[in-house]
Protein backbone atom coordinates (compact mmCIF):
# COMPACT_ATOMS: atom_id res chain seq x y z
CA UNK A 1 0.00 0.00 0.00
CA UNK A 2 0.94 3.65 -0.44
CA UNK A 3 -0.71 7.02 0.05
CA UNK A 4 -2.16 8.26 -3.25
CA UNK A 5 -3.63 11.65 -2.41
CA UNK A 6 -5.24 13.91 0.16
CA UNK A 7 -8.56 15.47 -0.85
CA UNK A 8 -9.51 19.05 0.03
CA UNK A 9 -12.90 20.57 -0.76
CA UNK A 10 -12.46 24.06 -2.18
CA UNK A 11 -14.85 26.95 -2.77
CA UNK A 12 -13.19 28.37 -5.90
CA UNK A 13 -11.23 25.84 -7.94
CA UNK A 14 -9.40 28.34 -10.15
CA UNK A 15 -8.29 30.35 -7.08
CA UNK A 16 -7.06 27.18 -5.38
CA UNK A 17 -5.22 25.95 -8.47
CA UNK A 18 -3.56 29.37 -8.77
CA UNK A 19 -2.35 29.11 -5.16
CA UNK A 20 -0.98 25.56 -5.36
CA UNK A 21 0.55 26.16 -8.80
CA UNK A 22 1.78 29.76 -8.67
CA UNK A 23 2.45 30.22 -4.95
CA UNK A 24 3.62 26.73 -3.92
CA UNK A 25 5.05 25.70 -7.29
CA UNK A 26 3.03 22.52 -7.82
CA UNK A 27 1.96 21.26 -11.23
CA UNK A 28 -1.63 20.65 -12.28
CA UNK A 29 -1.50 16.94 -13.08
CA UNK A 30 -5.07 16.53 -14.29
CA UNK A 31 -8.46 18.17 -14.11
CA UNK A 32 -11.80 16.49 -14.85
CA UNK A 33 -15.39 17.70 -14.80
CA UNK A 34 -18.18 15.34 -13.72
CA UNK A 35 -21.38 17.03 -14.98
CA UNK A 36 -23.71 14.28 -13.76
CA UNK A 37 -22.30 14.61 -10.25
CA UNK A 38 -21.89 18.39 -10.49
CA UNK A 39 -18.27 18.46 -9.35
CA UNK A 40 -14.76 18.96 -10.71
CA UNK A 41 -11.56 17.29 -9.52
CA UNK A 42 -8.10 18.75 -10.01
CA UNK A 43 -4.96 16.93 -8.91
CA UNK A 44 -1.85 18.97 -8.06
CA UNK A 45 1.59 17.96 -6.91
CA UNK A 46 5.34 18.13 -7.37
CA UNK A 47 5.64 14.81 -9.18
CA UNK A 48 3.55 12.43 -11.22
CA UNK A 49 0.86 10.55 -9.30
CA UNK A 50 2.67 7.27 -10.03
CA UNK A 51 5.74 8.58 -8.19
CA UNK A 52 4.29 10.15 -5.06
CA UNK A 53 1.31 11.45 -3.13
CA UNK A 54 -0.59 14.45 -4.51
CA UNK A 55 -3.46 16.74 -3.47
CA UNK A 56 -6.95 16.32 -4.92
CA UNK A 57 -8.85 19.61 -5.03
CA UNK A 58 -12.59 18.91 -5.15
CA UNK A 59 -14.98 21.62 -6.26
CA UNK A 60 -18.67 20.85 -5.77
CA UNK A 61 -20.47 23.11 -8.20
CA UNK A 62 -22.33 25.92 -6.46
CA UNK A 63 -20.62 25.47 -3.07
CA UNK A 64 -18.30 28.39 -2.39
CA UNK A 65 -17.37 27.78 1.25
CA UNK A 66 -16.80 24.97 3.75
CA UNK A 67 -16.44 24.78 7.50
CA UNK A 68 -12.96 23.36 8.08
CA UNK A 69 -13.79 21.75 11.42
CA UNK A 70 -11.33 20.91 14.16
CA UNK A 71 -10.14 17.45 13.12
CA UNK A 72 -7.95 18.30 10.12
CA UNK A 73 -4.54 19.72 10.98
CA UNK A 74 -2.32 20.54 8.02
CA UNK A 75 -0.38 19.33 5.00
CA UNK A 76 3.41 19.26 5.49
CA UNK A 77 5.95 20.11 2.78
CA UNK A 78 9.71 19.70 3.07
CA UNK A 79 11.62 22.83 2.04
CA UNK A 80 15.32 23.66 1.85
CA UNK A 81 14.92 26.92 3.77
CA UNK A 82 11.69 27.72 5.62
CA UNK A 83 12.34 31.48 5.82
CA UNK A 84 13.02 31.71 2.08
CA UNK A 85 9.91 29.61 1.36
CA UNK A 86 7.81 32.03 3.43
CA UNK A 87 9.27 34.99 1.57
CA UNK A 88 8.44 33.38 -1.80
CA UNK A 89 4.86 32.76 -0.63
CA UNK A 90 4.55 36.38 0.52
CA UNK A 91 5.98 37.72 -2.78
CA UNK A 92 3.46 35.64 -4.72
CA UNK A 93 0.51 36.96 -2.73
CA UNK A 94 0.17 34.09 -0.24
CA UNK A 95 -0.50 34.35 3.48
CA UNK A 96 2.17 33.38 6.04
CA UNK A 97 0.56 32.57 9.40
CA UNK A 98 3.69 31.53 11.32
CA UNK A 99 7.16 32.72 10.43
CA UNK A 100 10.03 30.25 10.18
CA UNK A 101 11.61 29.22 13.45
CA UNK A 102 12.08 26.26 15.77
CA UNK A 103 8.96 24.41 16.81
CA UNK A 104 7.92 24.56 20.46
CA UNK A 105 9.77 22.02 22.56
CA UNK A 106 12.07 21.04 19.69
CA UNK A 107 14.68 22.12 17.17
CA UNK A 108 12.88 21.39 13.91
CA UNK A 109 12.51 24.62 11.90
CA UNK A 110 8.93 25.05 10.72
CA UNK A 111 6.63 27.70 9.30
CA UNK A 112 2.96 27.80 8.33
CA UNK A 113 1.11 29.30 5.38
CA UNK A 114 -2.58 29.21 4.54
CA UNK A 115 -4.30 28.43 1.26
CA UNK A 116 -7.28 30.52 0.00
CA UNK A 117 -9.77 28.23 1.77
CA UNK A 118 -7.95 28.42 5.10
CA UNK A 119 -6.18 25.05 4.97
CA UNK A 120 -2.85 25.13 6.79
CA UNK A 121 0.36 24.11 5.05
CA UNK A 122 3.44 23.50 7.17
CA UNK A 123 6.94 24.00 5.83
CA UNK A 124 9.50 21.73 7.50
CA UNK A 125 13.09 22.76 6.86
CA UNK A 126 15.20 19.90 5.52
CA UNK A 127 17.86 18.63 7.90
CA UNK A 128 16.41 20.17 11.08
CA UNK A 129 14.08 17.39 12.24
Amino acid sequence: MRILHTMLRVGDLDRSIQFYRDVLGMKVLRRDDYPDGKFTLAFVGYQDEADGAVIELTYNWGVDRYELGSAFGHIALEVDDAAQACERVRQRGGKVTREAGPMKHGRTVIAFVEDPDGYKIEFIQKGTA
